[in-house]
Formats: C-alpha cells, sequence, structure tokens
C-alpha cells in the first residue's frame, strides 16, 4: 500500500487547510488511518485517527475542536480538515493506515507511511 499526502503550504494563524490522503496499491477499506505531524526539533505526535468503517475518530488535545478527520472509502482517502490554525500547527503531516481495523493514537501500530506534506502557519 502507498499513502500519498497533499495539501499542505503556507497559511496565515486563523486560516484553514485540507490535507488529503491517497491509498494506492493494495488497498483495502478496512484499514484505520491516521495524521501525525512533526515540528522541526520535536517528536512526531499523533493529530487524529479515524476507524476503518469512518464512524469513529479520536483527537489530540490541541487539535480537538479545530481539526476534523474523515474518510472515503470509495475513494481510498482520507482527510484532514485543519481550521483556526495557529502557528504551534505548523509542521510536517503524515498519513498512516494500519489493518487491524483499530483507531489508534500510537505511531507504532500502523503499517504503512505517506511521505509528509509540510503546513507552515504565519503570525
Amino acid at each position: 500500500v502507498q499513502l500519498q499526502a497533499y495539501g499542505g503550504g503556507l497559511v496565515q494563524a486563523g486560516g484553514s487547510l485540507r490535507l488529503s490522503c491517497v491509498a494506492s496499491g493494495r488497498t483495502s477499506s478496512y484499514y484505520g488511518m491516521g495524521w501525525f505531524r512533526q515540528a522541526p526539533g520535536k517528536e512526531r505526535e499523533f493529530v487524529a485517527a479515524i476507524s476503518w468503517s469512518g464512524g469513529t475518530s479520536r483527537y489530540a488535545d490541541s487539535v480537538k475542536g479545530r481539526f476534523t478527520i474523515s474518510k472515503d472509502n470509495a475513494k481510498n482517502t482520507v482527510y484532514l480538515q485543519m481550521n483556526s490554525l495557529k502557528p504551534e500547527d505548523t509542521a510536517v503531516y503524515y498519513c498512516a493506515a494500519e489493518n487491524a481495523r483499530g483507531i489508534f493514537t500510537d505511531g507504532r501500530q500502523y503499517d504503512y507511511w505517506g511521505q509528509g506534506t509540510l503546513v507552515t502557519v504565519s503570525s
């Protein structure tokens, strides 16, 4: 399975961006998906995750109420709608997929990773 993330860019604080992650190869709708991010000089951190059915989602406290994760199984795509962006949201954002049909906040539970897309929020 290959994951391609895109949609990053430069945005002012308070603005919005929508990230997309498209899965290709031996894809399956039975993947739980997640978004993680890594800021310069910091460790990778969990952002959001969604179950394989799309019916359950989880968020990091830092993005709760501002970010929304969604999944379109017909398009093999997961989205991350990011609103009210803050400078501290600046990071490379990675999408990931896991085939255990779970919903995980630990990156070690994921089997496949995309290449990352850079989000820069200016103050």
